[in-house]
């Protein structure tokens, strides 16, 4: 089916909902970490984990599984509250983060969990990762979908740019992007500090199927996903236009809480403010 029914829909909701919670308590139990983005991709990561992925929680190492790699690692309490919630592991591990010894770093390491796709931390490399994984897959004759979530600011690396190229030479049908374009990143706007204009336009000059959405309504991403599985003349990209440190007001649109943790009352006051969306 192409769309989402209204049962699903709040289904989904609901999860992205307790996602952000997790993400909330994570950062303030660390003391460190990164709200805004986290927060503005609960939406995507709940679709994804919870209907779009072919995955299995009880087997993370089946080789049929279609393959996600996180990009921008910083927003790693995203992945960590949607798999935990999935099933991959005890939600009372998310209490861990970034703590020593736990398994939970502050950028995802296959080290420690190997069922993550990717270990990351510099920017701008997941999307080599991910053409590899798509060229591999196509050479064994597989048929996975490989996911590669980008954040905007990382489009400031030149690598990303060579990957963009070489996914399209490839012609490579199997990978979809998708970008977090919530405009901001560590310092500042991201139209301010290096400006990216119109990155639909961009992908579509490198001859990528591309679409805009917006990145918090579950109804249009799933739709955008949809028709790029059934694009088979090449990459596709979804540019979603989030709003980072979505379900908390006081945090939205405020690259200040890009990477500051909250501290005991502004935990609180999130915590209480998404609880009332569903009281």
């Amino acid at each position: 089916m192409d769309t989402l029914n209204d049962e699903k829909i709040k289904e989904l909701k609901i999860i992205a909902n307790k996602i952000r919670k997790s993400i909330i308590e994570m950062l303030f139990k660390a003391g460190s970490g990164h709200p805004a983005g986290a927060l503005g991709m609960a939406d995507i990561f709940a679709l994804l984990y919870f209907h779009v992925l072919r995955h299995d929680p009880k087997n993370p190492l089946w080789e049929g599984r279609d393959r996600l790699v996180l990009s921008n690692g910083h927003i790693c309490p995203v992945l960590y509250a949607s798999m935990a919630h999935a099933g991959y592991f005890p939600l009372e591990e998310l209490e861990t983060l970034r703590k020593f010894g736990s398994r939970l770093q502050g950028h995802p390491h296959r080290e420690f969990m190997p069922w993550v796709e990717n270990s990351s931390g510099p920017l701008g490399l997941g999307l080599s990762q991910a053409v590899g994984m798509a060229i591999a897959d196509r050479i064994y004759a597989g048929d996975k979908t490989i996911y590669a979530l980008l954040s905007d600011g990382e489009h400031d690396e030149g690598n990303t740019w060579e990957a963009v190229m070489l996914a399209s030479k490839e012609k490579l049908s199997n990978l979809i992007v998708i970008v977090d374009r919530n405009n901001i990143q560590i310092s500042g706007n991201t139209e301010q500090i290096m400006p990216l204009g119109d990155m639909s336009e961009k992908y579509k000059s490198f001859g990528w199927f591309s679409q805009n959405v917006d990145g918090n309504d579950l109804q249009e991403i799933y739709k955008a996903i949809y028709k790029a599985k059934n694009h088979k003349g090449g990459p596709s990209v979804i540019i979603a236009n989030t709003v980072p440190g979505k379900g908390v007001k006081e945090w939205e649109n405020d690259y200040k809480w890009h990477g500051k943790a909250p501290n005991i009352n502004e935990a609180d006051m999130a915590l209480n403010e998404l609880d009332s969306l569903y009281a």
